[in-house]
């Protein structure tokens, strides 16, 4: 992944678990990654649901991630990453910053999971995938499907009443990691932000 550029971020509990079965394990997991992920890319929308996740991220800037991680060891307990597959191959320094973080996010989840449900393994799919955002029609419609997923996996009828995504997090005025001013200028403002999001999502590249 490149300093600056928008990826679509998405994974899947292995088999036919869940990721996420209370809404503590929902709490947790959005704490460690407001804990973990900032220091690396900027969040504009996600969504968790039952058996798997979304992110629409911004990789922060050379300099940015730099400032953060000064006193970084490239081979510093990278194995936890490689494990879980990290996003094919580690071959920058900054890949290897942002795979230390998502590593540490997934492994830690993982852990207090386990030891919640007195479970043992891996939690999460081997490869976590990604989709370089190219174009201004794919952003908008990504935040579309992504805030949209609930509704199209049938837990709810709206896409507001899903309680764990940014759609209502951009929308009030409490303190979020999410780029809520950024998102809402896109769409031109909350009223243009919330008529969209009741149209046909169509992701198109």
């Amino acid at each position: 992944m490149e300093p600056k550029k928008l990826y679509h971020l998405y994974t899947h509990a292995n088999g036919f678990e869940n990721l996420f079965q209370s809404e503590e394990n929902y709490r947790h997991f959005l704490r460690r990654y407001e804990h973990f992920i900032p220091s690396v890319a900027d969040t504009l929308a996600y969504c968790l649901m039952p058996n798997h996740i979304h992110f629409l991220i911004r990789i922060k800037t050379d300099a940015e991630i730099e400032s953060t991680f000064s006193n970084f060891n490239s081979n510093s307990n990278l194995q936890g990453f490689k494990n879980l597959g990290g996003f094919g191959g580690l071959e920058s320094e900054i890949e290897k910053r942002i795979s230390q973080q998502f590593s540490n996010l997934f492994n830690g989840y993982t852990k207090a999971f386990n030891k919640m449900y007195s479970r043992r393994g891996s939690l999460f799919i081997p490869n976590f995938k990604r989709e370089e955002i190219t174009s201004d029609n794919y952003l908008t419609n990504i935040i579309l499907y992504i805030h949209a997923n609930p509704v199209h996996h049938g837990f709810v009828k709206g896409i507001g009443e899903w309680p764990w995504s940014s759609y209502q997090l951009i929308l009030n005025d409490s303190p979020t990691f999410i780029r809520r001013d950024e998102v809402l200028a896109w769409f031109g403002n909350r009223n243009e932000y919330e008529k969209i999001h009741l149209q046909p999502i169509d992701v198109k590249t």
